[in-house]
């Protein structure tokens, strides 16, 4: 295992994003479509949030009904803006930070995802699970 490995390597650089003035129906539909649970949110190429699929699970009802039915999860999602769910003082590193740094952030951290930033733009987000499949890769 190379110790010196940036996260460049295992980072996702084609990142689904939602612009900060869009709604989490829009949101909501972008995890299902893309199978992710953490979407940056930006204003242009600037960070300003990450929201998670587990944001929109807390303010839904979603347990509660049967997955068919999407009015209940349409009423509480217009309640609530994307800025006012997603998480705003957001830890980033940039494309040059090794793995091994990027390990020891989520491992003592209570998220799972971070968004790449180099020159103030977002190039990528890495997650717990890119993690875990690059260290499956190394055995």
């Amino acid at each position: 295992m190379k110790k010196r490995m940036p996260v460049s390597v295992i980072m996702t650089k084609d990142v689904v994003t939602l612009n900060y003035t869009d709604d989490l129906i829009t949101a909501e539909k972008l995890f299902k479509a893309n199978n992710i649970r953490h979407i940056p949110v930006v204003s242009g190429s600037e960070i300003k949030g990450m929201l998670s699929y587990t944001d929109l699970l807390r303010i839904s009802f979603a347990d509660a009904i049967d997955e068919d039915e999407s009015d209940v999860d349409t009423v509480v999602y217009n309640m609530f803006t994307i800025e006012q769910v997603m998480a705003k003082n957001l830890v980033t590193v940039n494309s040059s930070t090794t793995i091994k740094e990027v390990a020891e952030i989520l491992s003592k951290k209570e998220f799972h995802a971070l968004p790449i930033v180099d020159k103030d733009e977002l190039v990528g987000i890495v997650t717990t699970t890119d993690l875990i499949n690059y260290l499956l890769d190394q055995f």
